[in-house]
């Protein structure tokens, strides 16, 4: 996995997490607290996601075989994809159903230091996992919101573990602030109802994770800088004197495949235009490094045929869009 990739965010998480839902699961065996025992599985699930994200990088490098010519970059939107159901099935549904039963049969939380002080430790420990996950991805989103690069990251790990880190955080307030009622008023149906949100919370997180590695797993375009740059760099105004129209789409995070119609002069040689194809793919590559698979198509622009139908693309010698 590149550094692009986050396995240092991606590490940073599966240690804090594996100790988090050590500590948080001993806490739940003196408290008998159900918000303990939800965000100790909500940590578990974390460490195995975090594992499947090592996995998917690990197994997105192996080379290209004639049967998977475009290689395995995409393994790495499907881990992630992983991630939310079991984000979705074994911590969200798990807390909404353990909060059901604490909210139908509630009890009193017993040595209430436990899961105060497991709390305040995992609130520290996720603090920390976070900042790492924010740095790392402060080098690669560039002005990009914190939305958009969620919404247009084309490698997953960093949105994921990001969305993991602020789910676990948000939790873990919402874990305190459930425990502490209860606490404040004798009442075990609020540690129910801390976990109740604690599920629910996790169950959004998991939607939006789906649908987001949804869409990479259908196939996105590249970025509009990357769009831009691969537009800027066919075109040098001599031997291709147009781009027609353009394709891409992300065969992995770090891997671009380029398709374009192409303009060239009518009276080139065979020679002269395959010499324009090769210097049109090397300035591409020098552009936008990822578009490492490329086809250019040369045709002869015809503004008859860019203006024929509802969408000239289709006709050769069509217009870009």
């Amino acid at each position: 996995m590149s550094a692009s990739g986050g396995t240092k965010a991606i590490v940073a998480a599966l240690a804090a997490n594996l100790a988090i839902a050590v500590a948080k699961f001993v806490a739940f065996l003196f408290s008998g607290s159900s918000s303990m025992l939800a965000e100790s599985v909500h940590s578990l699930a974390d460490s195995g996601n975090q594992g499947l994200l090592l996995l998917g990088g690990k197994k997105a490098q192996r080379e290209a075989t004639p049967q998977h010519p475009f290689g395995y970059g995409r393994e790495r939107y499907i881990y992630a994809f992983l991630v939310s159901i079991v984000l979705f099935s074994v911590g969200g549904m798990f807390a909404i159903y353990e909060g059901y039963e604490k909210i139908k049969d509630p009890h009193a939380i017993e040595a209430w230091y436990w899961p105060v002080g497991v709390l305040i430790f995992a609130i520290i420990a996720e603090s920390f996992s976070f900042r790492t996950a924010i740095k790392e991805s402060n080098e690669v989103r560039g002005g990009l919101s914190w939305t958009e690069f969620v919404r247009r990251a084309k490698a997953p790990e960093l949105p994921v573990v990001l969305l993991e880190d602020l789910g676990a955080l948000v939790g873990l307030v919402l874990a305190l602030g459930g425990v502490g009622l209860a606490l404040a008023t004798g009442d075990g149906v609020w540690d129910g109802i801390g976990t109740l949100c604690i599920g629910i919370l996790l169950i959004l997180i998991a939607i939006v994770l789906a649908a987001e590695t949804k869409s990479l797993l259908l196939g996105e375009s590249a970025g509009i800088d990357d769009v831009q740059k691969i537009e800027a760099a066919v075109v040098d105004g001599d031997t291709v004197t147009r781009l027609i129209h353009m394709r891409t789409l992300h065969l992995g995070p770090e891997e671009l495949l380029v398709a374009a119609k192409i303009a060239v002069r009518h009276d080139d040689s065979a020679t002269e235009v395959a010499n324009a194809i090769n210097a049109a793919e090397e300035r591409i590559r020098v552009a936008v490094p990822i578009a490492r698979v490329i086809y250019l198509e040369p045709d002869i622009y015809s503004e008859t045929a860019a203006s024929a139908g509802e969408n000239p693309a289709k006709a050769p010698g069509g217009s870009v869009h």
